[in-house]
């Protein structure tokens, strides 16, 4: 009898490992499983438009794999310092929405649905996985989490607020709706996560990540595949428009994260923000959930709002990695995996 138990023991570990290895293989192969979802998407719309009423409870199933890593306990080891706090929603909910709209309606102030696409890519919460890259440059992991689960659970409330201030009614908004869809994709699997977590005490994410972390990164491709297709009659190549919204697009991140950085810079005028602090904030503010934004998009805009998200979601983990590299230096040679699209 013990020897049956041990074989099964040993065959358990044996697909926990290799379960393990199927999730490391798929987050380096994040940026390629993103882009790939694009195309095919685009490529082949009949197929994956099937496919588009999933996405919600994807993106939710997604939201919950990456909260079941959060701890409530360490929102309170976090908000013993608020400078830190105050300093991402004063960049992340202010400062950033505000650039990419003055920005865009100088750009393209005669598309009313191109800047809306970029004003709701810059609403959205920071991005869930985040973390992974706060993880890789050695950044503040519990300051990383809570604010991941702050601006989720605000998103309701601050994303249908930040467009509707910005872009007004020269989009047509469903708000109540937005928000609804904001509460079932974000806030609930966010709070089950967390509550789940507590719970087990913080032993759920060994026993769940090996199984739901590979799951999530495969619906994440779903999702994008599927928001691709809906958009697909307007991804023309030959388009020149297209690849000057593409542009711009890089042209925000990168924006995003120097925004980040001078935000650290202005915060050690008022208060000594740590290195880890301030690895912790270039993340936090310059990653966005363009999954969730995207779906949005979708849900509830006219077809043109989602180009801009679209071209967002070809780069935006490449560009996680070379602002890291420039403001942070090397990643250590251990910790050579990159985070999802959230």
């Amino acid at each position: 009898m013990h020897f049956f138990k041990s074989t099964r023991t040993i065959k358990h570990l044996k697909v926990f490992i290799f379960a393990n290895r199927i999730n490391h293989l798929l987050e380096r192969g994040m940026p390629v499983l993103t882009v790939s979802g694009v195309l095919l998407g685009v490529l082949l719309p009949g197929f994956f438009l099937e496919l588009r009423p999933l996405a919600p409870w994807l993106f939710a199933f997604i939201t919950l794999s990456g909260a079941l890593k959060l701890r409530a306990r360490e929102l309170g080891r976090a908000v013993s310092s608020p400078l830190p706090l105050l300093l991402f929603f004063l960049s992340s909910r202010i400062i950033m929405p505000l650039l990419v709209y003055f920005i865009s309606q100088l750009l393209f102030g005669a598309e009313p649905d191109t800047v809306a696409g970029f004003v709701l890519l810059y609403s959205v919460p920071t991005a869930i996985l985040g973390f992974i890259w706060v993880s890789i440059f050695r950044g503040n992991y519990a300051l990383s989490l809570t604010l991941i689960l702050l601006d989720s659970v605000l998103a309701p409330f601050m994303v249908p607020l930040t467009l509707r201030l910005l872009v007004g009614t020269s989009v047509s908004i469903n708000v109540t709706a937005m928000i609804v869809a904001l509460i079932f994709m974000v806030v609930i699997p966010t709070i089950l996560g967390v509550s789940m977590n507590e719970q087990s005490h913080g032993k759920i994410p060994y026993y769940s990540s090996p199984w739901l972390d590979p799951l999530s990164k495969v619906c994440i491709f779903i999702v994008v595949a599927a928001n691709s297709a809906a958009v697909a009659p307007q991804f023309h190549p030959a388009n020149i428009q297209l690849w000057i919204i593409f542009a711009v697009c890089v042209g925000f991140s990168f924006l995003g994260f120097f925004c980040a950085r001078f935000t650290c810079f202005a915060g050690n005028l008022v208060g000594k923000l740590n290195q880890e602090t301030q690895t912790t904030l270039l993340f936090a503010i310059g990653l966005k959930n363009i999954s969730a934004a995207l779906t949005l998009a979708i849900e509830f805009f006219p077809p043109g709002v989602a180009l801009p998200i679209l071209m967002g979601i070809l780069f935006q983990q490449a560009n996680a990695a070379i602002v890291g590299r420039i403001f942070l230096g090397k990643i250590a040679k251990e910790d050579k995996s990159t985070g999802g699209v959230f």
